[in-house]
């Protein structure tokens, strides 16, 4: 797959303005339950600007939470999270729904209305913040050309493959030009050929637009080949780092039981002595 390269510059989302030393994401001591259920247990990492932090763990470590707390769906039932330099704690609603506006989420299994057209879906924040349709067009083949499906434009959900409706979810997310994008397993349920296809759309994103992300994953492939690759714009295809070199801005947090056990980098993870984490990368 060919993935061009188009700037994406159609009105785009101005960047948000930060405090200066402000982290894009920062969870401090957070801790969430439910039904007597610890899911999360004091949990503290920051996320620079421009970095990639691929998630992983477990399946019921409280990876996906994780992900909702940051973007405001849940609030925590103690410490603070801290997006763009604001607590989100005490935010009214109106004051997190303009937070998510800077904020672009790729939800598992897609999250997309059936009963819309693929332009609709991806234009579905526009609608509602009364953009111009012909603007929101406009915005829209913009986005969609990025995932190389312009052509489904006028499609509905379930004509297309699980590949396509995961594209068309990246491109809801990247609309706006946001400053973080949340990926909850963005590969899931996808066979290991598509799902190369969705990774290879997350470092052109990564690289061309230097977006903030939170990244969700099963697949440690997926996980190192985001570690170990970069966009190239003159072959429109993703290739590995010369000489074993590694993406300096991505990194790892390891969640086991609710609990971090690793945050640091590639090189970090792949040297541990831990013997979980080596069990768990083996």
């Amino acid at each position: 797959m060919t993935l061009p390269t188009p700037d994406l510059q159609v009105a785009a989302q101005p960047s948000i303005e930060m405090p200066p030393g402000a982290a894009i994401v920062e969870f401090k001591d957070v801790s969430i339950g439910f039904e007597q259920n610890h899911v999360l247990k004091n949990i503290s990492f920051r996320v620079e600007r421009g970095e990639t932090r691929i998630i992983l763990g477990p399946a019921g470590g409280g990876k996906s939470t994780l992900l909702k707390l940051a973007n405001g769906l849940l609030q925590p039932d103690s410490g603070e999270i801290w997006i763009f330099g604001k607590p989100l704690s005490g935010m009214s609603e109106r004051e997190i729904f303009e937070l998510r506006a800077h904020i672009g989420m790729v939800f598992q299994e897609s999250a997309l209305f059936d009963s819309l057209t693929v332009e609709d879906n991806v234009a579905y924040r526009l609608h509602e913040e009364r953009v111009p349709e012909e603007e929101a067009h406009d915005r829209v083949v913009e986005a969609l050309r990025f995932v190389e499906l312009e052509k489904a434009i006028a499609k509905f959900p379930p004509e297309l493959s699980g590949g396509m409706r995961r594209r068309v979810s990246i491109a809801r997310a990247i609309i706006s030009k946001p400053d973080l994008i949340l990926y909850d397993s963005p590969t899931g349920g996808l066979d290991p050929i598509t799902s190369t296809t969705i990774i290879e759309l997350v470092v052109k994103q990564r690289d061309v637009s230097n977006t903030t992300s939170l990244l969700i994953t099963h697949r440690l492939q997926d996980a190192f080949t985001l570690a170990t690759h970069r966009f190239s714009p003159s072959t429109g295809h993703m290739e590995p780092i010369p000489d074993g070199k590694l993406d300096p801005g991505t990194k790892f947090l390891v969640l086991n039981e609710g609990k971090i056990v690793f945050d640091g980098t590639t090189h970090e993870l792949t040297h541990t002595q831990d013997p979980w984490l080596r069990a768990y990368l083996e």
